[in-house]
């Protein structure tokens, strides 16, 4: 496993990018794999690159994590996170967060400073104040103008409380999916994975996607590769996404042809209409894949052969 060649892809959501919203996504995205893959090539680790490279996409505000981060129903901040070592199958992950900047830092931090895997609500919020975590104040002025157009959404279905799916079929432009993820390889073949989101709008006080947990929205292991999941949690839950996309890499599939076949697996066997899905994956071979059945996939990319990251709202769609 040494002498691997640096490798990155991160995601911005899976769902649908209006002309307006895309290009600062796209850029966003960029500048994530780009500022991941320069610390790969200095050397540092997989796990180190992800971690920043989500941290930034937190920061960036065009996305559904971090500063961005959508509202549950009742208008508050709900985040989650989670991050997993390939080489030591170490994971951390943290839910129902309110004003930490970055979860995903704290996700690291309940990894390596704790006996546990998962930690929520005051318990996260305590250790945050305990390690200096850097806080925000939330929600933000832009987070509060998007949830008035999700209520707004609400309001327009008069008397009847539409469930959420149909709510996000009616308002596909303004019902973001937008986890955000990277993946990646390192210079040593150690591979890492992490995962950041403010999680479906208008969610119920208390609901944990999949983001934070570990096979769901987020697996990493040297003997496989790494997956980094989006869209609708519960899908991903049920069928244990990311694991799933792992251990078709682990049986020999591409990195491509794992993501295909997960996609394909939520089409066929999930019921309904509305089963919005993305996946990146890294094996250990440095070897990428990208797929999803929604209508976009924000992502990018940097492998040692290419000048600059390579960006896209689309990879492979599967219908």
């Amino acid at each position: 496993m040494k002498g691997r060649k640096p490798t990155i892809v991160v995601h911005g959501g899976a769902g649908k990018w209006d002309q307006n919203r895309s290009q600062p996504a796209l850029e966003g995205v960029k500048k994530a794999a780009e500022l991941g893959f320069e610390m790969l090539v200095k050397g540092e680790s997989a796990l180190d690159a992800v971690v920043e490279a989500v941290a930034f996409m937190e920061d960036a505000g065009v996305f559904n994590a971090g500063k961005g981060s959508a509202l549950n129903i009742e208008g508050n901040v709900e985040m989650e996170a989670s991050v997993m070592d390939g080489e030591t199958l170490r994971a951390g992950a943290v839910g129902l967060l309110r004003d930490v900047k970055n979860p995903v830092r704290l996700a690291r931090l309940v990894m390596e400073k704790s006996d546990h895997v998962f930690v929520v609500g005051d318990g996260a919020e305590k250790l945050a104040r305990i390690f200096k975590v850097e806080r925000v104040d939330a929600p933000s002025e832009h987070q509060l103008k998007r949830y008035n157009l999700y209520r707004q959404a609400l309001l327009e279905g008069k008397y009847d409380l539409p469930k959420l799916a149909r709510l996000i079929k009616d308002y596909p432009e303004i019902f973001s999916l937008e986890t955000v993820g990277a993946v990646a390889l390192d210079k040593k073949g150690n591979l890492a994975a992490a995962t950041s989101t403010g999680g479906i709008p208008l969610k119920l006080p208390g609901r944990i996607g999949d983001s934070p947990l570990i096979g769901c929205g987020t697996y990493a292991d040297n003997q496989s590769g790494a997956c980094s999941a989006t869209g609708i949690g519960e899908i991903a839950i049920r069928l244990v996404l990311a694991k799933t996309v792992c251990d078709r890499m682990a049986s020999g599939k591409s990195a491509q042809e794992a993501v295909e076949e997960a996609i394909r697996l939520v089409n066929t066997r999930i019921a309904g209409t509305i089963k919005s899905m993305g996946l990146i994956a890294v094996n250990r071979r440095g070897e990428i894949g990208a797929a999803h059945n929604s209508a976009n996939l924000c992502w990018a990319y940097v492998a040692p052969d290419l000048q600059e990251p390579v960006a896209s709202l689309t990879a492979k769609i599967l219908t």
